[in-house]
Order: structure tokens, then sequence, then C-alpha cells
């Protein structure tokens, strides 16, 4: 009797297991989402890779990016993986390091594009009336004013630091994200959960930010990840054409010094190749990343995929 008293029931085994998931939750969550989907999985590993080439970059790096030598337009070798410059200054040093820079202004840039996003879609979608006809008129005028031309004569008219950069390109690429949530905050404001929560004494700042917007997250991911790439290769062409800090390593300030070093025409495909090649990855994996999330977040795609497989199966 007591060797079978002390045997777990299947109800005691039941808890335990559910209590593991509860304390391995977030992370088996994204594992799951990262690995259910092969876009998702594609886009991450080479999020992932980019991210850790910036963060311990200046680990692996040799030789310093920003040394002349003697050594010039060299191609690549032993000493020099990707060659050197006109100055005789290491491409891959300056790639590595340039990387950095890249990453973490494309991301901060994203991240301000959309809190700017979120802030004036919930808001206005959510009051309605005056607040969104303003909000809604602000939207309108930046949506109709072409970005990279404004950029562009901004980026002139102020310093030009990657900051400046940076703060121009939140400033134009916000409206397209905005109008998406203010249309879903409309077909939101009206659910018997959000007048539940009236009803409750909720203060308005808490039904936006705390009823809404986490219905919104898969929206405001999809939306990110879009941005981020925008944002990417709007820093990176205003970069190349001038307009960014010379003193700052980035691919964009590299592409910059390959074309007034005629890497082109000497044929140094060494000099404008890898920072080009490095901005189409990146952008290619956060696409990927973002075709996984619309497919992750909208049944319909998840439907059509599990179509095509089971297609793909009955052929076979």
């Amino acid at each position: 009797m007591s060797q079978l008293s002390t045997m777990p029931t299947l109800a005691d085994t039941a808890f335990s297991t559910s209590e593991r998931k509860q304390r391995r939750g977030p992370l088996a969550a994204v594992w799951r989402v990262v690995t259910t989907n092969s876009k998702v999985t594609i886009g991450s590993v080479i999020l992932l890779f980019f991210i850790l080439v910036a963060f311990f970059g200046p680990l692996i790096v040799t030789q310093d990016p920003l040394k002349y030598t003697l050594n010039l337009m060299a191609p690549p070798s032993a000493e020099h993986l990707l060659g050197t410059n006109q100055g005789g200054q290491d491409i891959y040093s300056q790639l590595v390091i340039g990387t950095r820079s890249t990453l973490f202004w494309s991301l901060v840039s994203g991240v301000l594009v959309m809190l700017i996003a979120i802030a004036v879609g919930l808001v206005g979608g959510y009051f309605g009336g005056v607040v969104d006809d303003f909000l809604s008129l602000i939207t309108n005028v930046f949506l109709v004013i072409p970005s990279f031309p404004l950029a562009i004569v901004a980026a002139e008219f102020f310093s030009r630091t990657t900051l400046t950069i940076a703060v121009i390109v939140a400033l134009t690429n916000w409206p397209w994200s905005a109008r998406v949530l203010r249309s879903q905050t409309l077909s939101l404001r009206n659910r018997e959960f959000i007048t539940a929560a009236r009803a409750n004494g909720e203060s308005t700042w808490r039904i936006i930010f705390f009823d809404i917007f986490p219905n919104l997250t898969s929206i405001v991911a999809a939306a990110f990840i879009t941005t981020t790439i925008q944002v990417l290769l709007a820093v990176a062409g205003l970069e190349f054409l001038g307009f960014g800090d010379s003193a700052n390593l980035s691919w964009g300030t590299m592409l910059y010094e390959a074309y007034n070093g005629s890497a082109l025409f000497q044929g140094a495909w060494w000099w404008f190749a890898p920072p080009g090649v490095c901005i189409a990855l990146l952008g290619s994996g956060l696409a990927l990343l973002n075709f996984g999330v619309d497919e992750l977040a909208d049944p319909r795609l998840r439907g059509l995929r599990r179509r095509r497989k089971l297609a793909k199966g009955g052929v076979a």
C-alpha cells in the first residue's frame, strides 16, 4: 500500500507536464514560431547571423579598418580576405565593423517609425471624430510627399550625421503603417470586450494600449519588418549619395567610397560587391521573415500552405 500510494497519478503527471510547459513557455513559444515556418527559419538565421557579427565583430577583426597601407587595390588574399581599397584599407574589417552601424540604425529607425505609427494609428482609430480627422490629415500630407526626396533635402539642410538620417527616415516612413493600424483599430473599438472594458471603468489609454494593441501584435510585427527593410534601403541610399557621415563606417558609406574611387571601372569588385551583397542578403532575410509572419498570422495563408503540401504529397 505504501508503494502504491507513492506512485504518481495521471492527474499529477498532467499537472507536472503543464507546469513544465508554463516554465518554459516563452522560449518554447519562440522556438515553435521560428521552426514552424521555413521562411521564418531562414529569415531568423540570416538576421541572427548579422546580429552576432554586429555584436562580436570587433573581436574577430584583427586589422584597423581605417589604417592606410601601401598595399593599394589588392585583390582578396590570405592577408586581406576581401582585398583593399585605393587607400590600402582592409575591406573585410570595414565590412564587419560597418555591420554594427548599419544594423543598429536600421533597427532604431524602424522602432521610431513603428512608435509614431502606433501612436497615430491607434489614437486616431479609437477616438474618431475631430482627433481622427486631424491625425488623418497629417497622415495624408506625409503620404503625398515623396519621402526620399524630402529626406535628401532635409539631410542637406541639417547636419549630415547618422542620427539625422535615422530621424529623417523615421519621420518620412510612418504613414503607411499608421493607416493600416488605424483601420484595424476602427474595426476593434466597438467589439464586445472593448465595450465591457469601458463599462468596467478602465481608462482610455489602458483600453488603447492594453486591450486593443495586443490584438494587433501580428500586424505590428509584420509592419515593423517591412519598415526595417525600407529604412535599411533608404539609409544605405542616402549614404551612397553622400548624405551620410563619412567618418562612420557602414555599408552605405563603403558603397559611396567605392563609387568615388571608380571601383567598378577599375575592376575592383571586392570593394563594392561585399557591402552590396550584405544589404541584399539582410533585406532578403527580413523579407522572408515578413512573409513567414504573414503566413503564421493569416489563417487563409496557413490553409493554402497546407493544401500545397498535400498536393505535392499526392503528386509524389
